[in-house]
């Protein structure tokens, strides 16, 4: 299944773009926030960019295909608008950058906002309000045909009214939805393509032992600081083959490896019920601070993933039931395979929620009010209020570092530029 085609996005001019922050970094490209300096000199309605150099497209595999389907995914997300899914605001095609622009979202992500609580943790009400905008966010993606399979808490922003926007699509896959789940993984035995087994099956061994080992205790790192999960990003390439009915799964190995489902790193094939998965990794972490499966290397973090069984403090709860479904190995028995979003909702802990009036009723736990709320999330590049060119910030990039000059030439010092 592929995306059907979307109306095209208007055009970004980033010559007439002022960069005021850095907002990020990442594998696909650089994330600023931007003004407009002709119809916003003032730079009251700054927006999002995320610009991507073509010169990396020659050192990063699949960055052009990926950041291009990207551009697709958010233009079929603007028609119609979700309010928890961002809108394509407009993109650009130059011969040095690919660009697009998505609404700014002030409050950070959900990993920045958790290290600001006393105990770096959610109280269960919190967490309720977070997972109810989410997981409609999932369901408006797989309703779509939209595998997401990135979902972490820095993929997670809080928008100026306090509710949440996921984003990074990079990762996400269009998939058949199977209306017809009665096969279990275990069950089925599908057949890998020659070469997928070859390429990728071949280097699982140095990362998982056959037989599962004594789990060992995760602890909780008290170190200073954000701590981001390690990225475990694969290039997804296309590897489809029916294996439902009527529906389709995927065996690229792509994802963050905390939040990676088991039938991922078996290389088993998956489909929509990864996000399910990484949705309860995403709550375990917000209610305990850390990821269950947590190991002291990648290949530890994989054998966990695949045979430890998540720990859990106290007494059962609603909350840790809900944990505990939605983290089952086995993804034909997982709380949302067999039918979505609906399972999840119908959960004792959700019950009595409205989720149709989760924006017009409910009051976010956290809105950024200020401009000093968003103090620390971001980076200023520059001590003008004026903001900064956004082909001259990668230029100056580019450009090498200055040599310092030997005594001897003392008296031809040049005054070199320096990098942001």
């Amino acid at each position: 299944m592929d995306l059907p085609p979307a109306q095209p996005s208007p055009e970004l001019d980033l010559d007439n773009l002022k960069a005021l922050k850095v907002l990020g970094k990442g594998a696909m490209g650089t994330v600023f926030l931007v003004h407009d300096r002709t119809a916003d000199p003032a730079a009251r309605c700054p927006f999002a960019v995320k610009v991507v150099e073509k010169a990396s497209f020659q050192t990063k595999l699949d960055a052009e295909r990926r950041a291009q389907w990207e551009i697709r995914v958010l233009s079929r997300l603007s028609d119609p608008a979700h309010p928890f899914l961002p809108s394509l605001l407009g993109s650009s095609d130059s011969p040095d950058f690919l660009a697009w622009a998505v609404p700014y979202c002030p409050g950070g992500d959900l990993n920045v906002l958790r290290y600001r609580q006393n105990d770096r943790v959610f109280s269960p009400a919190v967490i309720r309000f977070y997972l109810a905008e989410i997981v409609c966010a999932l369901d408006h993606l797989h309703r779509m045909g939209i595998a997401y399979r990135d979902l972490k808490p820095e993929n997670v922003l809080i928008q100026h009214s306090g509710h949440v926007t996921l984003t990074d699509f990079d990762l996400s896959r269009s998939l058949t939805p199977s209306t017809v789940k009665t096969v279990s993984y275990t069950s089925e035995a599908v057949e890998d393509p020659p070469e997928f087994r070859r390429k990728h099956r071949s280097h699982l061994p140095r990362w998982i032992s056959i037989m599962p080992e004594s789990s060992h205790k995760n602890k909780n790192n008290n170190k200073k600081g954000l701590k981001k999960a390690k990225s475990a990003r694969v290039s997804p390439v296309s590897r489809r083959r029916p294996s439902f009915s009527n529906g389709e799964r995927s065996h690229s190995f792509v994802g963050t490896e905390e939040y990676v489902a088991p039938e991922v790193v078996r290389g088993d094939g998956h489909e929509f019920a990864v996000d399910w998965w990484a949705l309860g990794v995403l709550t375990y972490e917000m209610l305990y601070g850390t990821t269950p499966f947590k190991g002291k290397n990648r290949k530890e973090t994989f054998r966990n993933v695949l045979f430890k069984a998540p720990e859990f403090i106290g007494e059962r709860t609603a909350l840790t039931d809900l944990i505990g479904r939605l983290l089952e190995k086995d993804p034909t028995r997982r709380l949302g395979y067999l039918r979505g979003a609906s399972e999840i909702k119908d959960h004792k802990f959700f019950r009595g929620l409205r989720w149709d009036l989760l924006i017009e009723v409910l009051r976010p736990p956290f809105i950024p009010f200020r401009e000093e709320d968003d103090e620390g999330l971001t980076v200023n590049v520059t001590a003008s209020t004026g903001g900064f060119d956004i082909s001259e910030y990668f230029h100056k990039l580019r450009s090498p570092p200055s040599i310092p000059p030997s005594p001897s030439s003392e008296r031809h010092r040049t005054v070199s530029i320096s990098e942001f």
